[in-house]
């Protein structure tokens, strides 16, 4: 049986993961990853309306995931910790064995 401990931490980790577990929130965090940016170029650069974007920002601020600052009137967002993107590595290694599973498999087929 699990320990208390153990459940907290995971029910942690699983909130992180539900604030970046969406298409346009991976393309956000792609695009931070070479610093901070403001909504505008956040949304223009992933081709989606402003408010649109601001509710997905608002959801990784809030699991921790990003950090926002005011700038006169823009608000600016960056990586709260950058090492988000080592996930992103790795779950691309993955999808790359699905890929060598899928081939050996057609070949039977």
């Amino acid at each position: 049986m699990l320990d208390s401990r153990n459940v907290l931490l995971f029910e942690k980790q699983a909130q992180i993961a539900k604030a970046i577990a969406h298409p346009l929130r991976i393309a956000i965090l792609n695009f931070l990853k070479d610093g901070e940016q403001c909504v505008c170029d956040i949304a223009e650069h992933v081709g989606s309306e402003r408010s649109n974007v601001s509710r997905h920002l608002s959801v990784m601020v809030a699991g921790g995931v990003l950090k926002s600052r005011k700038e006169g009137l823009k608000v600016i967002y960056e990586l709260r910790t950058p090492c988000i993107l080592e996930f992103f590595s790795c779950v691309s290694r993955v999808l790359e064995q699905q890929a060598r599973d899928n081939e050996k498999l057609l070949r039977i087929l």
